[in-house]
């Protein structure tokens, strides 16, 4: 990379909640995530996805703690199908950590895929089952992914459901009291704030100027790895430390 991310002044969103279980499973020494979706997460050509990246990055920042990262990522998935995989693929990995990245297929609605990606409605009904599927058959945080800031969903015809997606999945989080990684208002800040042309944003080989480029990639994962510390920050910090009782004379 020719610049250094920490260097560069957009910053993730802080999350809202701290991530309790996944700092108690660091301090014990173990520790699982699972990263769920489509092509963001299961990597797209020859471009690193960000769960592989992701990874060695925290285990700089915790050297004590054994982490497990699960990539079950399908390429042009969208939630109804991922829900219908969670048991297999997400809880029965025992998750500490869940990160479900949704919502860009049901925006970019690609006429190719059999069968064709799910509504609107359908896509937020499923992120909605999924969320309490989790909580009631694991303890993972889990923090959702909103959909990526390019072309292929800026279009006329898509950029108004693409911001009903992002405010629908923030909502939906807010109401299941968990955190999301916004990955479109990051990207939007890279664009806006850096001004980073979409020619580097998005991956030259992409003629559907849809997926993140190697050098996003990267730094999408380097805003991720912010964000986690931060929200086990919080968590650690929420921690009340009971007082040492009173010595007995």
């Amino acid at each position: 990379m020719d610049s250094d991310p920490s260097q560069i002044p957009v910053l993730p969103i802080p999350f809202v909640h701290g991530l309790t279980h996944f700092a108690q499973r660091l301090t014990i020494g173990r520790a699982k995530i699972v990263a769920i979706g489509s092509s963001s997460t299961v990597g797209h050509g020859n471009i690193k996805p960000y769960p592989e990246r992701l990874l060695p990055f925290l285990q700089a920042v915790y050297p004590n703690a054994r982490i497990i990262m699960v990539n079950q990522g399908i390429g042009g998935q969208e939630a109804p199908i991922e829900l219908q995989r969670f048991d297999t693929d997400v809880i029965a990995e025992k998750p500490d950590l869940v990160i479900w990245q949704v919502g860009t297929n049901a925006i970019w609605q690609r006429p190719d895929l059999n069968p064709p990606p799910p509504s609107f409605d359908e896509t937020t009904s499923a992120i909605r089952d999924g969320l309490v599927k989790l909580r009631k058959q694991t303890q993972a945080d889990v923090i959702l992914m909103d959909p990526q800031y390019v072309p292929a969903v800026l279009t006329p015809a898509k950029k108004d459901k693409a911001i009903a997606m992002v405010e629908a999945i923030s909502e939906l989080a807010r109401k299941a009291g968990v955190n999301v990684f916004r990955r479109f208002a990051f990207m939007k800040s890279l664009y806006e704030v850096e001004q980073v042309s979409f020619d580097r944003i998005v991956d030259r080989t992409d003629e559907h100027r849809l997926h993140d480029s190697d050098w996003t990639t990267h730094r999408v994962a380097w805003a991720m790895k912010l964000a986690i510390v931060d929200g086990v920050d919080k968590a650690r910090s929420s921690v009340t430390v009971p007082s040492r009782p009173p010595p007995i004379n």
